[in-house]
């Protein structure tokens, strides 16, 4: 069977390595491949401290023995990591062969794991971090199949190292690794990033822009992390430091830095960064760039974050989507966005990510979802995909129980279908300073149907899991939750139940936007313009708001309108 995998475990020390040498030497059809062939290998170290803890180092080879040899006697003497393992007494290392197993194949598979195991909550540290993804060979089209069959076999092995793939792969920081295979568009875009880097650090320059743009979901959040990762192992000792407007997303690209053994504190917010730099760095990434502030607020002082980083790096590279921009501090005039974009293509530093990569859908459902938001138009929708869900509720009552039913989890508590939860427009009011008046929490309502908002759902323990490193849609209990732009944002959901609030109308063939209904002060205060007049800009605010929320799903998205024209009008074109 072309995907019967070998593995075998030996405990890492003097002993197994004499078991290894021995074994190199012995006939036989697993020993061939697993000796003769290129080779994958995981050193796993469990912590002494009872936790369930590991450190682990992946590897590829030639020749396995030779190579465990190296790490056991050689590298000890010029590394602290590799002295460590050498004298751990519970250390093990599994050795994975296959027959289809070549050079480009098992560095694939080796990208693979760092991905995955980079993303397991219990692996707290992992020595290798190279990234080595491969272009085309034979046989590529394996590499999926023969990778599953890989961790099937692993999981039944350890599953405190090697947990259900689809537990890791609903966690944000999976969707967010350095480690993912990038698709040619991004490969194509690193490379040009990383090219006009160095061109500018050896002429020093200061404040060069390098702009990537591309709507939600064409991959811009793993090619900067691919970028960030890159930059920290450059041999120059490239001061580089990433940044992000959003709690959440701090919070995931700092634990990728710590499972990585990278100063976690080169992860920030700008106000952060911009308060305490005090020189020049080489290079500043900009997550989520919409969302710097273009005016003062609360703890920032000055008037232009991303001007603010210009005069403080070489370089600064922004992902940016001015049609993310969901708060009044954070709007660019017209104006400013074709200087912004114009500054970079001087350079020939605009680099555009046109693919689709979060939707698992046809083009027809893409586009249809793409009419509601920049047309303001409600098509029918012709698909024919079973990748890709669209459903219409009538209740909110019916909206919920049909997301808890695809958020369902198993014994093990793995979920069937992958995270779903609820979301929905900021037209109920909620402050993360005080309390409400009349109820206990902040509230969703709609007639007698109501849940609480956003993160104030107190967590039970579970499986010792870290809630603070973890995003609001992993926590269990934000299942009984809707989340808002603001805790969604950057992030995915397999199914997305989306509550469409009042502010969101269907009125003579098309979709408005009624700010009077909308609940978010930063949204609909007005902001003084270049020339000093004062202007409102809560009608494109909420159509922003409406675009993050309707790209969040990857394999489903879940409606209920309150508006009853707007329902009825999705509830007919989603019935034919």
């Amino acid at each position: 069977m072309s995907n019967k995998v070998i593995i075998q475990e030996f405990p890492y020390n003097q002993t197994g390595l004499q078991q290894l040498r021995d074994n190199a030497q012995k006939d036989g059809h697993d020993n061939r491949y697993l000796y003769q062939y290129p080779t994958v290998y995981i050193i796993n170290d469990k912590s002494k401290n009872g936790k369930n803890q590991y450190a682990v180092y992946i590897g590829e080879t030639n020749n396995i023995a030779k190579r465990t040899t190296q790490h056991l006697i050689d590298d000890p003497k010029s590394r602290n990591d590799w002295n460590s393992l050498s004298k751990s007494k519970t250390a093990q290392i599994y050795v994975i062969a296959h027959k289809h197993f070549n050079k480009s194949l098992t560095l694939d598979i080796e990208n693979q794991l760092m991905l995955h195991l980079g993303t397991v909550d219990n692996v707290i540290k992992i020595y290798n971090r190279r990234t080595n993804q491969q272009g085309e060979y034979y046989p590529v089209e394996e590499l999926d199949s023969i990778f599953n069959a890989i961790w099937t076999k692993l999981h039944k092995k350890n599953k405190e190292l090697f947990p259900a793939l689809s537990t890791i792969r609903d966690l944000a920081i999976f969707k967010s690794s350095p480690f993912h295979k990038l698709k040619q568009e991004q490969l194509i875009a690193r490379n040009v990033v990383m090219e006009k880097i160095d061109t500018a650090l050896e002429n020093e320059e200061t404040g060069q822009l390098i702009m990537i743009t591309g709507e939600a979901g064409s991959g811009k959040t793993v090619l900067l992390s691919s970028i960030f990762n890159d930059l920290l192992q450059d041999d120059r000792n490239i001061d580089v430091h990433l940044m992000v407007n959003h709690d959440e997303q701090v919070k995931v690209y700092q634990t990728i830095a710590k499972k990585l053994s990278f100063d976690s504190s080169r992860v920030t917010k700008p106000t952060v960064f911009i308060n305490n730099a005090s020189h020049p760095v080489d290079v500043v990434l900009v997550d989520e760039a919409h969302l710097l502030w273009t005016q003062g607020k609360q703890s920032y002082r000055g008037k232009n974050q991303l001007q603010d980083l210009l005069k403080l790096a070489r370089v600064v590279v922004i992902i940016f989507d001015k049609n993310q921009i969901l708060r009044t501090q954070q709007i660019l005039e017209a104006d400013d966005i074709t200087k912004l974009e114009n500054q970079a293509r001087k350079n020939d530093n605009l680099i555009e990510l046109k693919n689709q990569m979060r939707i698992d859908a046809d083009k027809h459902t893409i586009n249809w979802i793409r009419s509601i938001v920049d047309k303001q138009t409600v098509g029918t929708l012709k698909t024919n995909s079973t990748r890709y869900e669209v459903k219409i509720f009538d209740t909110p009552q019916a909206l919920e129980s049909a997301i808890r039913l695809k958020n369902k989890q198993d014994a093990d508590s793995n979920y069937a279908n992958g995270i779903s939860r609820i979301i929905a427009t900021f037209d109920w009011k909620f402050s993360s300073a005080s309390k409400p008046k009349d109820d206990e929490l902040w509230m969703v309502k709609i007639d007698d149907w109501k849940l609480p908002w956003n993160n104030q759902i107190k967590h039970k323990k579970h499986h010792n899991i870290n809630y603070k490193d973890l995003s609001w849609a992993e926590k269990p209990e934000t299942i009984n939750e809707v989340g808002s732009t603001y805790t969604v944002q950057g992030f995915d959901l397999n199914y997305a139940g989306v509550i469409i609030g009042p502010s969101v109308k269907y009125r003579d063939g098309h979709i408005v936007f009624d700010k009077n209904e909308h609940a978010n002060k930063d949204a609909n205060q007005k902001r003084t313009l270049a020339d000093g007049s004062k202007q409102s800009f809560a009608e494109e605010l909420i159509k922003n708001e409406l675009n993050v929320l309707l790209t969040r799903g990857v394999h489903g998205l879940y409606i209920y309108a309150v508006d009853p024209e707007l329902r009825a009008v999705l509830k007919k074109a989603v019935q034919n």
